[in-house]
């Protein structure tokens, strides 16, 4: 299918009553949440991903993907007002449009965010409906032996290239699949790992652990922490917003390389919007006559990051849709939510489900369009809500989880699974243990097994099969590669210290 036509069906799905409704609610849940420090859009997509499941398959993934996209533009407001980051991402924001604040022009910030995220976002659309089809349509040369090695791929540049210690992130994507392989085996139907609890014979719950790790264990988090002082919000006014034309000078440039750098990251797997945020205002400052200005109020400081963290998200989508392959934790629970519908990404989704594949892209376009025109209007509003106290907040949120999960089944246990991933979840966040990789493994698991068993047996048992293919061979070779990178460092730590325990006992 050709542009043009992709176009037209996409246009045809996405501004049906029913799209336009739900990609509106998303749109606004996400800002909603992401204006709120300490919740995070992982926990936004978790909590409604149980009302999805009495919609239609296209309603539900517009509006779980506007939660998504709308929580990184509602994220700037704490971080610009308060200096309160609701997520990682947002802290490079703050590192400028908290001082741009203090000096009077958080309205500019504001108003700069909201622009270079629209524009961040629209780059990384025009790259997916460009590489998606096509990358779908190499894969579809592959066998179970390339999706199985790609698949290890992607968990091990999940471990490998999220923020922290390599060696956590390994451990925590091996404790996913190990999660996976609870309940009945697909294959033999033998029971594996239920301990005799019945409610474990059809696996764990994704919901429920989706919730747990991203939703409880981010309020258990914020819980302990002092009450935010909401005394310096600063009111701002329309007339505020307006920045002058040394500001829309200054902010163009890194628009544009920090848009570029987020869809890079955001295809790769594991890398996600915080490490795109990060890399753009490091090169930002790089490339600066005077990088004394950051952290002091510069506008490229603000501008570079937002153009990258909204384009890093909206590309994560090319190795979601293509190759079943999540960019990062939140394309892992819309992955699920997918699979849970019964859609299976691969490279057919393109062919197969065409007016969902284009109804998705079109509706990023009229999402990030709808959240241009809310978003500025809202300011007022959003500086409002950051008045609400968390004692009153966060019960709400815990409220609202045990309902959704308990929804799903109507089953008490799910409940149970949702604290139980809660302190899991607080536990692997107070050692500095990754739980993004740990849901990927989990919900890549079954898929690696299946690709695994059935290359094995078209090939009688030769393990060979997967070295003698050129693209799995291609795609373990990196897997090695990466693990050498993350394992060399640890080596060579090990081997220093080696040296100085001879010397010390030499002397």
């Amino acid at each position: 299918m050709d542009l043009i036509a992709g176009l037209s069906l996409g246009f045809e799905t996405a501004l049906s009553p029913a799209a336009l409704m739900f990609c509106f609610f998303g749109v606004s849940i996400g800002m909603f949440i992401g204006v709120l420090p300490g919740i995070g859009p992982l926990a936004a997509v978790a909590m409604i991903l149980p009302v999805t499941y009495h919609l239609e398959v296209s309603s539900a993934l517009i509006m779980l993907a506007g939660i998504f996209y709308g929580a990184q533009y509602g994220g700037s407001t704490a971080s610009i007002l308060l200096n309160l980051p609701g997520t990682s991402t947002t802290a490079v924001t703050a590192i400028d449009g908290y001082p741009m604040a203090q000096q009077g022009r958080a309205g500019v910030a504001l108003f700069i965010t909201t622009i270079t995220s629209f524009f961040g976002g629209c780059l990384a659309i025009i790259l997916l409906m460009s590489f998606a089809p096509a990358l779908g349509a190499m894969a579809l040369k592959f066998s179970s032996a390339e999706y199985f090695s790609i698949m290890l791929l992607g968990l091990i540049a999940a471990a490998t290239m999220s923020l922290g210690s390599p060696i956590k992130g390994v451990v925590s994507v091996v404790a996913g699949l190990m999660l996976a392989m609870v309940g009945m085996d697909s294959t033999s139907g033998q029971l594996r790992y239920t301990f005799g609890i019945l409610e474990l014979q059809d696996g764990l719950n994704l919901v429920a652990m989706a919730m747990g790790l991203f939703g409880v264990a981010e309020i258990l988090r914020n819980a302990g922490t002092p009450e935010r002082d909401t005394s310096k919000l600063q009111k701002v006014r329309f007339r505020d917003l307006m920045p002058t034309r040394a500001d829309l000078r200054q902010c163009w440039k890194p628009s544009l390389r920090g848009a570029g750098i987020g869809s890079f990251i955001g295809v790769l797997p594991g890398a996600g919007p915080t490490l795109a945020a990060f890399l753009a205002y490091a090169a930002e400052k790089r490339v600066a006559k005077d990088p004394s200005r950051f952290g002091r109020g510069a506008i490229e400081g603000i501008s570079a990051p937002e153009a990258a963290n909204n384009a890093s998200t909206q590309a994560a989508f090319i190795p979601t849709l293509a190759l079943g392959i999540p960019g990062d934790a939140a394309m892992a629970v819309l992955l699920g939510a997918m699979m849970i519908h019964g859609i299976q990404p691969r490279p057919e989704f393109f062919t197969m489900h065409a007016d969902l594949f284009w109804g998705l892209v079109v509706s990023f376009w009229i999402g990030n369009l709808m959240l241009l025109v809310l978003n500025i209007p809202l300011i007022g509003i959003w500086v409002r809500i950051l008045t609400v106290p968390k004692r009153l907040l966060f019960p709400a949120v815990i409220f609202f989880i045990c309902v959704g999960v308990y929804s799903v089944n109507n089953n008490p246990f799910d409940v149970l699974m949702v604290i139980v991933f809660g302190l899991v979840g607080y536990v692997m966040n107070a050692f500095q243990y990754p739980t993004a990789p740990l849901l990927m493994g989990f919900i890549l698991g079954p898929l690696i097994e299946q690709h695994f068993r059935r290359a094995l047996l078209f090939s009688r048992g030769d393990m060979t099969t997967f070295i003698d293919r050129p693209i799995s061979a291609a795609f373990l070779a990196a897997s090695v590669l990466l693990l050498m990178t993350m394992a060399l460092p640890v080596i060579k730590k090990l081997v220093t210290r080696a040296a100085e325990r001879r010397g010390a006992g030499a002397d």
